[in-house]
């Protein structure tokens, strides 16, 4: 029996891969995650804000010491970094040791909404030694003149401008709230993406009644979340020649499965690793396994994308034909 498969051109051993979180960003956790079984891992993102926010505040300690003795310019104090957790040459650093200490593919992350620091940084990630890139493209359109080909002629922008840069395979982590999804997630590919991960998550403020505040507690993803990104999948599966990578909502074998069956190429967890800790990822992987043994089935690639658009007998259940048979059902029951 065989769990392997194939993502970004990378031959994995099984379609677990453990997403961008903080728990990636340790080098002893990322030893554990190979050691329960997780095939890639792709390290936290770096953000285009704590580029931008390094490169200024080196600035301003240059600046400061302009007249003092030539060793105080090489040394910087780890408060100029401000609020932000990773600086870049910190995240380069966790790169190589990351590759170093693993026998696994290391995905690094850049997440931006504009060119600044990409290309530059994207070129630093792969002389680090990442086996390949992620562009993490999370970006909130608040201003109600910019329109939506401005927003996907931003990303595409990106897109061309790293892939012009570095030759790692790249690929590129969308929201789903885009005018016309398909479209574009082939004109990604036509810029040289190599996958596709579905989806990034919009992570929305709540409101405080007592306080009467916005507060943004991180609420980690549930089983309800993977439908969205599941439909998906399985509308690409077969249309498409990049690799498709399922995102969110993971929290047992059966979402894993249920992924694959979809097309999915590679499944990413975080939630399901924070919720029960990285063994957990063993839980994922054994079974998946038991799975696949209890039912004769010999290879992931003989069940990807057998419930897909591509190859269903009833393609109306992925239609607005559906959309109606549901709610007639729902009103004669």
């Amino acid at each position: 029996m065989s769990l392997a498969t194939s993502y970004l051109g990378l031959e994995l051993k099984n379609p677990l891969v453990a997403s961008a979180s903080p728990l990636n960003s340790k080098l002893d956790n990322i030893r554990r995650l190979e050691d329960a079984g997780v095939a890639a891992i792709v390290l936290p993102s770096l953000f285009q804000e704590q580029i931008e926010a390094d490169a200024e505040a080196r600035l301003s300690f240059v600046d400061a010491y302009a007249d003092s003795s030539p060793e105080a310019s090489s040394y910087f104090h780890a408060s100029i970094v401000g609020p932000y957790a990773v600086r870049p040459d910190r995240y380069l650093d966790l790169v190589r040791r990351a590759r170093e200490a693993v026998s696994i593919p290391i995905i690094a992350s850049l997440n931006g909404s504009s060119r600044a620091g990409w290309i530059d940084h994207a070129w630093l990630m792969e002389q680090a030694g990442a086996t390949a890139l992620e562009l993490n493209m999370y970006h909130i359109p608040v201003d109600p003149l910019e329109s939506g080909i401005d927003v996907e002629a931003r990303y595409l922008e990106i897109i061309r401008a790293v892939r012009g840069s570095i030759e790692l395979p790249i690929s590129v982590k969308v929201t789903p709230y885009l005018s016309s999804l398909g479209h574009f997630a082939a004109t990604i590919v036509e810029q040289g993406a190599a996958g596709l991960v579905l989806f990034n998550r919009l992570l929305e403020p709540d409101i405080d009644l007592s306080r009467m505040r916005l507060v943004d507690t991180l609420t980690l993803s549930n089983p309800g979340e993977m439908r969205l990104p599941m439909l998906w999948i399985a509308l690409l599966s077969g249309r498409t020649n990049a690799s498709l990578a399922a995102s969110g909502g993971v929290s047992d074998v059966t979402d894993v499965v249920k992924y694959l069956l979809a097309g999915a190429d590679v499944v990413m967890t975080t939630s399901a690793l924070l919720r029960h800790g990285i063994e957990y990822a063993e839980t994922l992987v054994n079974g998946l396994h038991r799975w696949m043994e209890e039912r004769g089935i010999a290879s992931v690639a003989s069940i990807r994308g057998m419930m897909s658009w591509h190859r269903s007998s009833d393609r109306d259940v992925y239609t607005r034909a559906n959309y109606l048979r549901i709610l007639e059902r729902y009103a004669t029951a």
